[in-house]
């Protein structure tokens, strides 16, 4: 069965999509700029999110102490190893928020990453309270040549839980952020995470109805993983009885039945979220990203599931 989004993956998957739009495998390559946030240089916070530590996702070459070349050239050089076959890249602006910064110093940074003959696109992580008509005004110029996601934290769709992991902003601050980025055409991307604390995997699942009304082009879905060195590796360890972490069986069942009634417009970017043992506290499941996602789609065959299947536009 041929899905809309022109595969028989049960998933509208990025690599499907960016492989029928570049013609060719596209990577991302990790540049960390060495930007910071609002909720960690005390404009807002000091503590930064409850569960944030970006060094638990860098990888090695990534390091805000070599120029945004150097990374893209140390970065290109570990996927050309690892995946033979990728044809062009992305360079990926990951940690802390990559438009917390004046315009001048944005261009800089993007500019030079964009200057890389193999480069043929920005993805950028952000806040949405770090976005506004100027940067956007130019990543609209930036977008009619290249491939540009401005990738926006959402989290949660729920206040109570934002203020409990210390976001610093509520989720009309994301809605009016991608509501802003969708005015001047450009593509905008999501992240949530599912188990934070408070939550019940009833709130969990109905939020997938709100999620779904966003003006998104891409979704990211990570379970809670209790990252050294956050608040949350603290609190764990202190009250574990407030936190109800995902087995995989039960992560499996779940993030299934949320891709189930996902509106199939968006591009799946992930399903699950992927550290390093070292990283954490041991509570892993043991297995590759590639690995989940295999587990994840034998689970939507099994079920006769796809991705909006049961959506309500």
């Amino acid at each position: 069965m041929t899905y809309s989004w022109g595969h028989n993956r049960r998933i509208n998957a990025a690599s499907n999509y960016l492989k029928k739009k570049f013609g060719e495998r596209i990577q991302k390559v990790t540049i960390d700029a060495g930007f910071t946030c609002p909720n960690r240089d005390g404009t807002i916070s000091t503590g930064g999110c409850a569960y944030c530590n970006n060094n638990a996702f860098n990888p090695a070459y990534c390091n805000p102490g070599k120029s945004i070349t150097l990374q893209m050239e140390e970065g290109i050089a570990f996927h050309e190893k690892r995946y033979k076959n990728a044809g062009s890249y992305f360079a990926y602006f990951q940690a802390y928020s990559n438009t917390y910064a004046s315009i001048n110093i944005l261009k800089s940074f993007y500019e030079e990453a964009l200057a890389h003959k193999k480069v043929t696109g920005l993805i950028i992580g952000t806040r949405p309270d770090c976005i506004d008509d100027e940067k956007l005004e130019y990543l609209t110029l930036l977008s009619e040549k290249y491939y540009v996601v401005i990738e926006y934290g959402i989290e949660s769709v729920y206040d109570e839980t934002l203020n409990y992991i210390n976001r610093g902003h509520d989720f009309e601050s994301a809605v009016k952020a991608l509501e802003l980025t969708k005015k001047y055409g450009v593509k905008s991307g999501a992240h949530i995470i599912f188990g934070l604390p408070g939550e019940t995997r009833k709130q969990m699942a109905e939020s997938v109805e709100i999620i779904s009304k966003l003006p998104l082009h891409t979704v990211k879905f990570h379970q809670l993983q209790i990252i050294k060195d956050t608040r949350f590796e603290k609190e764990y360890i202190q009250h574990p009885e407030k936190f109800d972490l995902f087995s995989f069986k039960n992560y499996i069942e779940f993030i299934s039945e949320y891709i189930s009634k996902l509106n199939p417009e968006f591009i799946i970017e992930r399903v699950a979220g992927e550290t390093q043992p070292r990283n954490n506290l041991g509570l892993t499941w043991g297995l590759r990203y590639d690995q989940v996602l295999k587990q994840v789609e034998e689970e939507l065959k099994r079920r006769d599931f796809w991705q909006g299947k049961f959506y309500k536009n």
